[in-house]
This record gives structure tokens, C-alpha cells and sequence, in this order.
């Protein structure tokens, strides 16, 4: 027989269940929202391979992964003829979707360095993975936005994610800046890469790359290693500006292809296992603003 007082109490105990897997929720949502909103803050690069932004007084890093794939993205927004303000757009908008990484995962069905989405109409799974393909349509639906030019950076990306988190975007603004600056080639000789363990000469590979990236904004010539003399791109670019963004490019892409050297018009930059190379000018150097030739 079950007495008056277990009658009251299983009511009760029911009652106090029910708040208490309520409340878990609730404090699961709130957790869920802090690891999205939060989940790609910018982090200091390793003291490892990689590379630098100095603005200034100011320097913004990347790891090589990282360093490779904001390549890309301001290659390809030369290609466009795109303001570094796009380029700014954009590495902001991969910071926060995933820390300009080409991730083969995500929430959901979303892949690749901005976390498209297949389903949603942004390419299929393979086009979304490739950096090239997933950049050109992010610049695709950028441009539609009226006032992307002007807007502020945060609200942009958001028109072009749609992200349930639209604030989270604004953390990685001041970094992306300088980075696009460095990489966009508007504040010349800003770029800088630590090249540790770098892979053969493959100079076909970073050939492939920038022409992908810079297309009809450059033209170049590749000689070949011949026994004495290593493999040189000599690149002749449409302005000065894409002239540094496509030097900055092969500094960035230097551990995987084994570039050694990278000469802007009469500055040049050598790799370097233990520190970061500055740019130095070369003594009578006649070369043109707008030549770049990297040497593996």
C-alpha cells in the first residue's frame, strides 16, 4: 500500500527531475553557444615554421597551413581586382569558421576553409574542399552585398555566412587587417616566413599555384635547374601591389616547395631556418617594380 506522504512525494520528486535535466540543458545550450562563438579565436603561431604581418609596430602571425591558405584568398582577390578591404573580408570571415584551415568536417554538412555549405547550394562536397573554388564563391556572394566596400567587416561576413552567431566575426577583424595589408601586397616588403624543413625544388607545384591564384595578373617564366644555377619563376605582374602579393604568396608556400630566395623589384628576402628574414634592397638592382623571381 502506498501512504498520503509517498503520494505527495512522487509528484515532487518528478517535479525536481524534470528542472533538473532542464537545467542541464539549458547549461549545455549556453556551453554549445561559448564553444561556437569561440571555438577559432586567433591564437599566437607556434614558435615553429611561420609567418608574419608586420604593420608598424604591429605583427599578426600564421602557421604555414594557415600562411598557404590566406595566400589563396588575397591571390585570388588580385585575380578580381579586388580592394585588400576583400581580402580583409574574407580571412576574417575563415578565422572564425575555421581558423583558415580547409577542415573535411564541420557542422552539419559544412567543409572547407569557410565552412560552406553542399546542401545549402555552395558547390559539392569536392568543390567546397578545393581553397580555390570555395574562395571564388565566397568572393561571388561578397560582391552582391551592396555596401561590402564600406560596411563594417563583421556585418559583411555575416550577410555572406548567414551565421547563427553574427558577432562572433568581430574578435578577428584587427588581425585580419594586418594580415591583408602584408598579403595584398598594400604595405610592401611586410611579409616574412621561418622556413624549417622545407620540401624539395617544386617549382611546376608553386607555378600551379600562382597562376590558379594570380591568373591573367601575372605572366612567368620558369628556367630550370641546370647543375650550376638553381630553379628560378621569373613573374612579371599587372602592378606593384600584385607584384608583393605574389612575392608574399611564394614566401608563403615556401616549406612546401623549397623556395630559397624571392626578389620584389630591387628588394630581396631569403629563407631562413631560425629567424625571420627581413627584406633588404640590393645594391644596384635595375629590376622593375613589377618583376618578382623566386628561386628554389
Amino acid at each position: 500500500m502506498v501512504s498520503a506522504d509517498q503520494k505527495t512525494a512522487s509528484p515532487l520528486r518528478t517535479v525536481l527531475v524534470v528542472g533538473i535535466v532542464v537545467l542541464a540543458l539549458v547549461a549545455g545550450a549556453f556551453g554549445l553557444y561559448r564553444w561556437a562563438s569561440t571555438r577559432w579565436t586567433a591564437a599566437p603561431a607556434p614558435p615553429g615554421a611561420r609567418c608574419e604581418a608586420r604593420i608598424g609596430g604591429a605583427t599578426a602571425s600564421l602557421t604555414i597551413e594557415q600562411a598557404t591558405n590566406a595566400s589563396i584568398i588575397a591571390g585570388l582577390a588580385a585575380q578580381r581586382g579586388l580592394a585588400p578591404r576583400a581580402v580583409s573580408i574574407a580571412l576574417t570571415t575563415a578565422f572564425q569558421e575555421s581558423g583558415i584551415r580547409n577542415l573535411d568536417y564541420g557542422d552539419r554538412d559544412s567543409l572547407g576553409m569557410f565552412q560552406q555549405r553542399p546542401s545549402q547550394g555552395w558547390g559539392t562536397p569536392e568543390q567546397v574542399m578545393d581553397p580555390y573554388y570555395s574562395t571564388a564563391k565566397f568572393f561571388d556572394v561578397m560582391v552582391t552585398v551592396t555596401d561590402w566596400p564600406t560596411a563594417d567587416i563583421g556585418d559583411v561576413a555575416q550577410a555572406v555566412q548567414r551565421s547563427g552567431f553574427p558577432d562572433a566575426y568581430d574578435k578577428h577583424i584587427e588581425t585580419a587587417k594586418k594580415l591583408a595589408s602584408a598579403l595584398a601586397g598594400e604595405t610592401p616588403a611586410a611579409w616574412s616566413c621561418l622556413v624549417r624543413d622545407p620540401g624539395p625544388a617544386a617549382p611546376d607545384q608553386l607555378l600551379d599555384a600562382l597562376t590558379r591564384a594570380y591568373g591573367g595578373t601575372i605572366t612567368a617564366a620558369h628556367r630550370p635547374a641546370d647543375g650550376t644555377t638553381p630553379a628560378t619563376l621569373t613573374l612579371t605582374a599587372a602592378s606593384e601591389p600584385v607584384a608583393w602579393s605574389a612575392g608574399a604568396f611564394a614566401q608563403s608556400w615556401a616549406t612546401t616547395t623549397g623556395v630559397t630566395a624571392v626578389t620584389v623589384g630591387g628588394s630581396g628576402w631569403t629563407a631562413a631556418a631560425n629567424a625571420l628574414s627581413g627584406w633588404i634592397d640590393i645594391p644596384g638592382s635595375t629590376a622593375a617594380p613589377t618583376t618578382v623571381v623566386v628561386t628554389f
